[in-house]
């Protein structure tokens, strides 16, 4: 447990200092050229709509923060089974594949934000509709990657297994699927960065709380602290699902994890 945490402190520290770097300079910048709140809110002014009781307690973080981090883990758990399975099916059988892959290439070809004005006339403002935007955001990269990890298998080593009267579940399960791992965790993690994206892009338009619903209303306002302290809560969040995701690739994959080191 001592060496973990040694090897964490180890490899956080330098992105730490890195951010307070940032910080400072970006703090020195507003100072020296004074420049106006509503161009460039100073970081200090930003930590201060978050943290500081008597202004952030009127924007109700807690609310927005809870209803983007809902529908943004919501979406990447619809996105990261659904995907998976349709991959499944697309590499088990050519006759789904055939079926499938010109629907998914129709519906990836389609510009996603012109979609939520339709979920938002079918389901009505809330939950449901954000979802729904984030899911068809999210939900390709997952199925492509999958679908290629899952045939990225060399012939000689199928031609050696169908030698061995291996079945097809037997190739899928001791082949395909530990081979396809690396490319299906490199689609959720760019799921889970879009999953964010989509949440926001649903909340502009169909939402009436949310950190992209903060936004809007912030923008309306010139608000530009509260602009930033949105993106900042944003960020938080994909980094928090990036690293849960990174984390559960090293369980699952332990070679991997022994080859990095």
């Amino acid at each position: 447990m001592g060496k973990g945490i040694k090897t964490f402190i180890k490899n956080a520290a330098p992105k730490a200092f890195n951010f307070l770097l940032f910080l400072v300079i970006w703090q020195l910048i507003v100072v020296v050229f004074k420049i106006k709140v509503f161009i460039l809110p100073s970081p200090i002014r930003v930590l201060q709509h978050l943290f500081y009781p008597p202004i952030a307690a009127k924007y109700n973080w807690w609310l927005h923060v809870g209803a983007t981090f809902m529908e943004v883990i919501v979406s990447f758990v619809a996105t990261a089974i659904a995907g998976i399975f349709i991959a499944v099916m697309i590499c088990w059988s050519p006759v789904m594949n055939q079926l499938l892959s010109p629907i998914i290439i129709l519906f990836n070809s389609l510009p996603k934000i012109a979609l939520a004005p339709l979920f938002l006339v079918w389901f009505g403002y809330g939950f449901l509709p954000n979802i729904l935007v984030a899911f068809m955001v999210a939900f390709f990269p997952v199925v492509i990657n999958s679908a290629a990890g899952l045939m990225a298998v060399e012939e000689d080593l199928l031609d050696l297994v169908n030698y061995l009267n291996a079945t097809k579940a037997q190739i899928f399960i001791k082949i395909r699927i530990p081979n396809s791992l690396p490319y299906i965790f490199a689609g959720l993690k760019i799921s889970a960065t879009m999953c964010v994206v989509g949440s926001i892009v649903g909340e502009f338009i169909a939402a009436d709380k949310g950190l992209g619903y903060l936004l809007r209303d912030a923008q309306a306002f010139i608000d530009t602290p509260t602009m930033f302290a949105c993106l900042f809560l944003l960020s938080i969040i994909g980094l928090a699902l990036f690293f849960a995701i990174g984390q559960l690739e090293r369980l699952v994959m332990p070679w991997n994890r022994r080859r990095e080191a």
